[in-house]
């Protein structure tokens, strides 16, 4: 699976410049967010010297692409590679490598962070952290031992709506948080498409409540400054999957999107995306990986529905659900206080028309809104009430980009440092932990049926912390 890999053009023992250097490992979609950044609005900090994956033809349309970018701004091309974390050691250490980025499955993560740490490099991680306890319990082992840092990249907190409720809990407006209701709905297009990929089996992703939840959770734990005790979960496979199909009467489904040509609201044609098309179709005959799984089809084994209560140290309590088939896509957040209530609603695509619309693109949030969009969206609403007071509505000011310009500004701290910020939005390993905690004791709790301790998961650090910012106003 692995090869020899060298870095292109570079002295590897002496690197001649101050840039930090970069090795990238997962050349999927999620990669292309940070070789934009570093061949270009980073390029005079940050130099990519490689990237890895298991899939040559994904590798080579990085490379590529990372090529055009850096002819434009004075980086030289990266070495393509196909890292595993055996070779990831030598590499990092022959040639000098500081940051190791990591966008590979949720189930690799854990052993390309332990390999990067104890080689010298610091790590960026695409969130989740790690997808089980024990894996949690490596990484821990390995930071204590090196030293190193791992940043876990929590791009909800930048984005100006998530970061205006942060400010309203965080000033006293509401008082003393005592509960928060949280629901989060991914719609026919997005959430149907977890059920496609690798993430429809729990043993590569965690399932929802590890791949997708831990941005809310994170979220949760960010807007409170508290650490979660105890999870209590319930939920199931109620919607995808065979046997859902069968007990609705779908009858014979088509094996996949792309190759069938059969009218379904529910396949994705990847030929109809230039990128997916480059990315997975153009490259199945490297490692056999099939990206438009049909979503009624047997071998599922992650949750469309599901509901959590979650006690915090501090007191309050988290009521949260999270649905993978709804007409439209958004979340709706409501924090009770000792004086008063915050309510945040947001709708990143009011609904799914028509299958074949070109605009319904995979994930509304990652994608910036242009005019005619915007049609689409019924937009976002802050709402603060005291008690025996009017409501009021808070402004909320986006930025260009994804994530309301969200993605700019994480990617500004990751690569040039974060500066002062009042809302405390950088994440570093232990906010990584306090997110998935969350969905690993979940995940128990849907095996168990019952309650469960954070504390009694044994994740390698005490995730305890006192509550500053979650005081009386």
């Amino acid at each position: 699976m692995s090869t020899a890999v060298a870095a292109a053009g570079t002295d590897a023992a002496a690197p001649s410049n101050k840039k930090t250097r970069f090795a990238l490992v997962g050349a999927g979609s999620r990669a292309e967010m940070y070789v934009q950044a570093i061949m270009g609005a980073h390029a005079d900090v940050a130099e990519l010297v490689a990237i890895g994956d298991v899939n040559p033809g994904r590798t080579g349309y990085y490379t590529a692409l990372a090529g055009g970018l850096g002819a434009d701004h004075g980086n030289p091309a990266p070495a393509p590679s196909s890292f595993d974390p055996a070779e990831l050691t030598d590499f990092i250490r022959d040639n000098g490598i500081d940051r190791v980025i990591v966008t590979s499955p949720d189930f690799t993560h854990a052993d390309y962070i332990v390999e990067a740490l104890n080689a010298g490099a610091d790590v960026v991680v695409e969130k989740p952290l790690t997808i089980d306890a024990e894996g949690c319990r490596r990484i821990t082992e390995a930071i204590e031992a090196t030293g190193r840092n791992v940043v876990v990249t929590f791009n909800y907190r930048y984005s100006p709506r998530n970061s205006a409720l942060k400010e309203i809990i965080q000033s006293g407006a509401i008082g003393k948080v005592t509960s928060i209701d949280f629901s989060w709905m991914l719609d026919t297009v997005h959430g149907a498409d977890y059920f496609r990929r690798w993430h429809r089996e729990k043993k590569n992703s965690g399932g929802l409540l590890i791949h997708k939840a831990s941005h809310h959770f994170d979220l949760v734990n960010w807007w409170l400054n508290d650490s979660p005790a105890r999870v209590y979960a319930s939920g199931g496979l109620r919607f995808y999957g065979a046997e859902n199909a069968a007990d609705r009467g779908l009858g014979e489904r088509p094996a996949r999107g792309t190759l069938d040509g059969v009218s379904d609201p529910f396949a994705l044609d990847m030929r109809e995306d230039d990128k997916l098309a480059a990315l997975y179709l153009a490259n199945e005959k490297f490692d056999g990986y099939i990206r438009d799984q049909d979503v009624f089809s047997a071998g599922i084994t992650i949750e469309d529905n599901m509901a959590l209560t979650v006690d915090y140290d501090g007191g309050p309590t988290l009521s949260y659900s999270l649905n993978a088939h709804s007409p439209w896509e958004g979340y709706r957040v409501a924090v009770n206080g000792t004086e008063g209530r915050a309510e945040l609603e947001v709708v990143e695509r009011a609904a799914v028309h028509d299958s074949n619309d070109k605009k319904n693109v995979l994930d509304p949030s990652a994608t910036p809104v242009d005019e005619e969009d915007a049609v689409r969206r019924n937009g976002e609403r802050l709402v603060v009430q005291r008690h025996w007071e009017a409501a009021r509505e808070v402004e909320i000011v986006n930025g260009e980009g994804g994530h309301g310009g969200g993605d700019v500004l994480l990617l500004a701290d990751l690569f040039n440092g974060p500066g002062e910020d009042p809302l405390g939005r950088p994440s570093g390993y232990m906010d990584g932990l306090r997110a998935v905690s969350v969905g690993i004791a979940g995940n128990d709790s849907l095996v168990t049926g019952l309650p469960v301790s954070i504390p009694s998961l044994g994740l390698g650090a005490e995730l305890s912390r006192h509550t500053d910012n979650n005081k009386e106003g």
